[in-house]
């Protein structure tokens, strides 16, 4: 069965012109509702912020729900891609920990409207939040078990962990990238990569 993102993927853009003109419906569709929610968004609002005619956007999305869906995807896809081009220059697993910690939070500060949006998917989309997070969660284990096997972590359930590191890096993000500012990402990066490291056992 099609979900709307394999059905929004299919009827993209055949141009890097097109690309450009999905791209900028995209940013828009990521302001509005990330400033006004769901509900209060119309499709309109959207293609006049992004500068377009409103049957151009029936050519890339048919509806607002899509439009809603493929955006939680493409947020996805844009905090994966930036986390993992930074991340790369790590020596070991858990310095990836520390930087990642530090990046996401970076991302998020640059990137406010992401959690809005993410947020409120797990009531307007509930199967692209899941998505969004298990998707996530898939190449953190990938990770997770190339390091066990490089000796640089110790073995354990990786997809627990995942999870849990997930969920450490999320509210992170929330607290310290939403709402409280006053102190440096790396600070506290090196805060939480000292509990992944060394536990809280005195």
């Amino acid at each position: 069965m099609s979900t709307s993102v394999d059905r929004a993927s299919a009827k993209g853009p055949k141009t890097e012109r097109g690309e450009r003109t999905r791209r900028k419906l995209l940013e828009a569709a990521e302001r509005e509702f990330g400033a006004n929610g769901f509900h209060a968004t119309s499709i309109g609002e959207i293609t006049r912020r992004a500068k377009v005619a409103l049957g151009t956007f029936y050519v890339y999305f048919d509806s607002k729900d899509e439009i809603f869906r493929g955006l939680v995807d493409h947020m996805g896809r844009t905090t994966r891609s930036w986390l993992a081009e930074r991340i790369g220059t790590a020596t070991n697993r858990l310095e990836a920990e520390r930087l990642g910690i530090e990046l996401y939070i970076d991302f998020v500060r640059a990137h406010r409207d992401l959690y809005r949006i993410v947020m409120e998917s797990q009531f307007v989309a509930p199967d692209a939040y899941r998505a969004y997070y298990e998707t996530f969660v898939e190449g953190y284990r990938r990770n997770l078990d190339d390091a066990v096997r490089r000796g640089e972590i110790s073995a354990g359930d990786a997809d627990i962990r995942a999870w849990a590191l997930m969920g450490m890096n999320t509210y992170l993000g929330l607290k310290y990238g939403i709402w409280d500012e006053s102190r440096s990402s790396r600070e506290i990066a090196n805060e939480a990569a000292a509990m992944i490291v060394e536990g809280l056992r005195p």
